[in-house]
Formats: structure tokens, sequence, C-alpha cells
């Protein structure tokens, strides 16, 4: 049977600009407009906006909390509870997120992951007997020893599961020299920040070093694996399982991802890679709508991407929508 294009849209967010539902539904009206049919799947990879993707698709209590900011100032942060109150979503970004600081106020150095400790202390107080954790989009390169000292002071973890949703494969000493200048780290700090996490990793039960995605989040993710046995996990692979991605795949003709930024670091973690892998184990095309692309034609090709646009607004998002659905055109449909 012959019928509209289904189109899989299975953004991530625009950092600071829109959140994902919101690029997968201005995604959506432009499907509607060339004639397809929209299959929204809003995703994240563990870093900002993980915790609404997840209670979009499961469901769920935002339960708000008092926390430390990456500065130490106190702020209102939160969490969600979900699976009947027995699983925690805790998102490091609201409490020791790079967003939550103006240009001005970067400081790697001081910056502490310690919010995101008294996040994961009151899920744990809340009755949670799991906690995921999405470590990206950090402002922190303090080897989670912030955090660990705050969830020591909330009196530990009480045998609750902890499972890391990492964004990216950095080993524990590699992350202040791959991520800290996004921090605001020069060279020089980017040395004192590696001395330090040495210092700290030497310290902990077990090293982290040398271990791949234990360098999430400036190291947190280490920390947590070493002194609490923490899974380390691919977020985007447990986030396209929590939000059932397969079963929606297997009845989509086409796939359209996308992130604020195309870049070197998409292959290692990152939304649109987990989906084209997905995507091409099936032979469902991909294309990738982005806010910035600093790939090349051979690059974009190797991530398993059949195109690449460029939109900065709801608008062209829309357009670029409609762009691509009019390319399939009509699709023969076995399972109307």
């Amino acid at each position: 049977m012959t019928g509209p294009a289904r189109v899989l849209l299975a953004p991530d967010s625009f950092k600071g600009t829109m959140d994902a539902a919101t690029v997968a539904d201005a995604l959506a009206v432009g499907v509607a407009d060339a004639g397809g049919r929209a299959l929204p799947c809003p995703l994240a990879d563990g870093g900002e906006g993980t915790r609404d993707v997840l209670r979009r698709a499961l469901g769920g209590e935002l339960v708000r909390a008092a926390a430390r900011g990456p500065l130490g100032d106190r702020i209102e942060g939160g969490f969600l509870l979900t699976n009947g109150g027995r699983t925690a979503v805790v998102e490091t970004a609201t409490a020791s997120g790079l967003t939550l600081l103006a240009p001005e106020r970067l400081d790697a150095w001081s910056a502490t992951s310690a919010g995101t400790g008294d996040l994961i202390v009151a899920a744990v107080a809340a009755g949670a007997r799991r906690v995921l954790l999405g470590v990206g989009g950090s402002a922190c390169t303090d080897g989670g020893a912030g955090a660990c000292a705050a969830i020591e002071a909330g009196g530990g973890l009480d045998g609750v599961e902890l499972v890391v949703l990492c964004d990216v494969a950095t080993p524990f000493e590699n992350s202040a020299r791959v991520f800290g200048p996004q921090k605001g780290a020069d060279p020089d700090l980017v040395a004192r920040l590696t001395d330090r996490l040495h210092e700290t990793a030497a310290a902990l039960p077990r090293d982290p070093r040398g271990r791949a995605r234990t360098g999430a989040a400036g190291g947190l993710s280490g920390a947590l694996w070493a002194a609490y046995d923490a899974r380390l996990v691919s977020g985007i692979e447990t986030v396209l399982d929590l939000v059932g991605f397969d079963a929606l795949l297997a009845g989509a003709d086409a796939v359209v991802t996308g992130e604020g930024r195309l870049d070197a670091q998409t292959a290692d973690g990152k939304v649109i890679s987990g989906v084209t892998r997905r995507a091409a184990g099936v032979g469902v095309p991909v294309w990738a709508v982005v806010g910035q692309s600093r790939l090349d034609a051979a690059d974009t090709a190797a991530l398993g991407l059949a195109g690449v646009a460029e939109a900065t607004d709801q608008g062209r998002l829309r357009a670029a929508a409609a762009s691509i659905t009019a390319s399939l055109g009509a699709t023969e449909h076995p399972n109307p």
C-alpha cells in the first residue's frame, strides 16, 4: 500500500536555544506541510534535557530540591521520580551545569559538582532505589570531589543503584584537556586541573584513570564509579532503549535527527551517532538538521547521514523538514 512518508523525528536539544521537544515539534510541522506523517521522539544523551525527555516518555513526578550551584550558591534544583517512585532521574546540568553561569562567571578551577551530590542525596531520601544520573553539560572539573563529599555528608547511597548516563567516552585524566577550554580554562589552568585530577584519582578507592567514560562531567562519572560502584553506560543508547526508539524506527521510512552543532565530538556518544547506528541496522536513511555544521561531506557520510541542513530557528527547522519529506515522496508500506 502506498501512503505518506513516515518520518521519525529524533533530535537532541539545540543547547541554549531550543529544547528537544521544541525542535521535534517544529520539524513535525514541516513534515505535515509536505504531506508526511510525523513520528516525534525527542532525545537526549545524558546531557541537558535528559530528565525532560525521559519524563515525556516514562511519566513521573518532578520533585523540587535545594542544591548548590556550580560556584556554591544556593539554587532550587529538582529530579524526576518515575517507576512508582523507585527510579529517580537526576541531571548534572540542573545543579552543576555550564548554562547556569554567565560567561564572565566561568571558573573552571572553583566550579564544583557538589550540587549534583545534593540532588542524588535528595533522590535517595525521597525513596528512590535506582538513580539514573545524566552527566553532560557540566561546568566543573573537580574529579567528582564535590559530589562525593555531599553524598558522604548525606549518609551515603544506602545500597541504591547508581547508573551514570555518559555522553562521552573520555577517560578521567583527559577531561580537563578535552573539555576544560569550554569551561573557561586556558592552557595553564588545563595543566593545573589535570594535575589535580591525577591527585584525586590516586586518593579514590580504585583508580578511574584509563577507563572509558570516567571523564564525563570533569571526572564526576569516574569518581562515582570508583567510590560507589556506579555503572557507566552510554547515555544515548540507554535513552533510546527507555523511550522505545526501536519500535518507532520499525515503522519509519526516514529519520530526521539533530543537535545544536555537528562537530568532531558528535561521533563520541552524542545523539546523532546513536540514532545513525540504530537506523543503519535496519536500513532506514537519516538526515540531520543542525544549528551549525563543522564537518565536511566525507565526515557526515562517515557518520551515516544521508544529508545535513543548517537551521537556527523554528521556521528554518520547518522548512528543512518539509524539504526532506518532499524528497521522499509517497512510500510503499507493507503494514499500513
